[in-house]
């Protein structure tokens, strides 16, 4: 407990907690200390007693991919008889829905679809803009990484095009854990850690910015976890582009790696635990989510206590998580609600966190009918 007390000590007086350290947090058991740091140091970075969300809706312009990652239930190929590429129309009215819902972004991913190439990325997101003008929160590192190779053009040129045709943030998925050791068991036909990592080092120094994601709890060791953690935190002392960071447990459901590790799932005390140790390591970092969306409402609620100050996405749509058995939804009063029980404020933002204009607490929000 010493040796921890004097790790906590150090990163509260602001100094930079080394791997080595981190790793040793992961054997606290006094997870009320640990929180407590957490939730100190993230204080020191938003001391308004204000707690964001965002309203958008994920949309998944296509569902055939090419990279067979073994956590994944969504995928399918191209062969498949409920594989898509969505019409315009279809994803139109999906952001129609979303703006009478209050949306102000539109969260655009997909699989790697060998047949669509920078073309078609730059219509859908030309149509996009002329048609609503909405933020444009699209393509993961590996999605556009894939995206640059099967249309023979670099990266940079395939960001500019993107970027000139609308693209306005680039969401942190593929991530997964940023060591090759890793990805080559889960994912080992998507783009390398050091790939990812290029990605958004090019498209921070365009002025994209990009939040940061990684999927915990299934093959990766501890050290490999805090691995990731240490390599966005060099990525953001170079560039600074990345909003946020949002730590989520791996589903298993569905999924031949979820098979093979036999249900494993991830408590809710790990994840507390890694998100605030993350809160702890990425000390560059100002906003940290809850993934309410993988532990449900009541453990992201706990995260407003563990190193989160945000709750993310109201998840309008979310199809990834959902094809792994997960189903957690909750709606923009529900989210209101989870944060004003804990004495804070909830606030609408944008993907740079800025507030924007929203419905007061318990008033009712439209719904889809």
């Amino acid at each position: 407990m010493i040796q921890h007390e004097t790790i906590l000590k150090k990163a509260l007086e602001g100094e930079r907690v080394s791997a080595s350290e981190a790793v040793d947090l992961f054997e606290m058991t006094d997870m009320a200390l640990l929180g407590n740091v957490a939730n100190r140091l993230m204080r020191r970075k938003k001391n308004d007693k204000v707690v964001t969300y965002i309203i958008d809706r994920n949309i998944n312009y296509t569902n055939i991919c090419v990279t067979d990652c073994t956590f994944c239930a969504f995928y399918r190929k191209k062969m498949d008889e409920d594989s898509y590429v969505h019409p315009y129309e279809t994803i139109a009215e999906k952001i129609r829905e979303t703006i009478e819902l209050g949306g102000n972004q539109i969260l655009l991913q997909g699989g790697h679809n060998a047949d669509l190439k920078i073309d078609y990325f730059e219509d859908l997101f030309r149509r996009i803009k002329a048609d609503f003008g909405i933020h444009l929160h699209a393509l993961s590192p590996s999605e556009i990484h894939h995206i640059s190779r099967v249309s023979q053009i670099s990266l940079d040129d395939t960001l500019a095009r993107l970027r000139e045709a609308g693209l306005d943030s680039i969401p942190g998925g593929g991530a997964e854990i940023l060591v090759d050791r890793v990805r080559n068991k889960i994912s080992s036909k998507k783009c390398t850690a050091d790939e990812w990592l290029l990605v958004m080092e090019k498209a921070h120094l365009k002025g994209i910015p990009t939040t940061a994601t990684m999927m915990f709890g299934h093959v990766e060791t501890l050290e490999e976890r805090v691995e990731h953690l240490i390599r966005l935190r060099e990525q953001q002392d170079k560039t600074g582009g990345f909003t946020a960071f949002i730590p989520w447990s791996f589903q298993p459901g569905f999924s031949p790696l979820g098979e093979e590790l036999k249900g494993k799932t991830v408590t809710g005390v790990e994840y507390l635990k890694t998100l605030a140790i993350s809160r702890i390591v990425l000390d560059n970092f100002d906003n940290l989510q809850s993934s309410w969306v993988t532990q449900g409402p009541k453990i992201g609620q706990m995260a407003l206590y563990y190193g989160a100050n945000d709750m993310g996405s109201t998840m309008i749509e979310e199809n990834v998580v959902k094809a792994a058995g997960t189903g957690y939804r909750m709606n923009e009063t529900e989210i209101q609600r989870l944060i004003e029980d804990t004495g804070q404020t909830p606030q609408r933002r944008t993907m740079q966190y800025k507030p924007v204009e929203g419905p007061k607490p318990h008033e009712a929000p439209p719904q889809i009918s």
